[in-house]
Parts: C-alpha cells; structure tokens; sequence
C-alpha cells in the first residue's frame, strides 16, 4: 500500500489528479476538504474559506499539527488500497505522514489568472471570491513558520513530485504516470 499525499495552489489541479488515480490507478480517495467541510456542517459554521482554515488551525492547534490527515491516513490504512490524501497545507502534515512509509508527495502549480479561471468553473461554495481575495486568500495560505498552520510554499518545496498544470490535462496526465512509475 502506498500513501500519496497532494499539495498545490488554489485551482491548480490536485482535484483533477485525484479524480485520475481515482479513475484511471484504482486509488482511494481521502480529503481533508471533505473532512473540514463535514464538521463545518455539524458546527453550524458558514461554508467558506475562513471557516475551513479557521477549523482546521483549530483543530491541529488542539490535537497537533496532523491531526487531520493522521485521521484520514488511518481510514487509508484499513482499507489496505493505494490512497491519496488530498489538500495538504502544512508541514506538519507531512513530516507525519513520512514517518508512516510508503508516503509520497505530489505538487500542483499554475499560472495564478489561469488558476483563479479553473474555480470560477468549478463553482465551489468556497470559491465564489473577486481575484482580489482569491489572491489574498493564497497569500495568507502560503507562508508561515509554524509546522501547524497552512503553508503551500514550503509544502510544494518538500514535494517529491512537482507538476506544472499549464497545459491540457492529458499534459499533466503524463506528468502523474512519470512521477508514478518511479514509485511503483
């Protein structure tokens, strides 16, 4: 069983690369959106950006810094199946998913326009911003030097697998089977 976790910019790609290896590689899928977004809906909280990143420094603030995806890669473990963590956001996240084995990062990236393009399709709940605070939103998301708190700068650094989502998704899909032939 291998673990492959996904980090990235907002709209860069990691729902498309999981949708593949859901697909196309037979991998289980965990989210930590979907997780924060099930509590944020047992809370009563507003569905949006602020109250995921809000909850999520809650919890990892109250329970330690993978305290979401330790959760998630525990439901990957019973099942016994290659999965993939989607949404990591801190480096503590990762440093505890590695010293599981078995566990590999991917990276997405894109242009920042093209990016906030790709969420105004998508029509999330929690994308429906201006490219102001789409940026500002990125922007509070990608640094800090607390291991706890979201930072896709330093989880994109710490990657074993970086991909540029630029191009078509037959592109990338190529990128993925590259990085995936090495693990496997």
């Amino acid at each position: 069983m291998i673990i492959i976790g996904i980090t990235g910019t907002i709209g860069a790609g990691k729902g498309t690369i999981v949708d593949y290896l859901i697909s196309e590689k037979g991998f289980a899928h965990y989210s930590v959106r979907g997780f924060l977004l099930e509590r944020i809906r047992q809370l009563g909280m507003p569905e949006n950006r602020d109250s995921m990143f809000n909850l999520a420094n809650d919890l990892r603030a109250g329970h330690g810094p993978a305290y979401v995806t330790d959760q998630l890669f525990e439901e990957a473990r019973k099942s016994g199946q290659n999965g993939i963590i989607e949404s990591i956001r801190t480096t503590g996240e990762i440093d505890s998913l590695r010293k599981k084995g078995d566990f590999y990062l991917f990276a997405v990236d894109a242009d920042s326009k093209l990016r906030y393009d790709r969420i105004q399709l998508r029509q999330s709940v929690t994308d429906s911003v201006s490219y102001e605070t789409f940026v500002e939103n990125e922007q509070r998301e990608s640094v800090s030097t607390n291991p706890g708190v979201q930072n896709l700068q330093a989880c994109i650094r710490e990657a074993d697998f970086r991909f540029q989502n630029n191009g078509s998704m037959e592109e990338l899909f190529r990128q993925v089977d590259s990085a995936l032939a090495e693990i496997l």
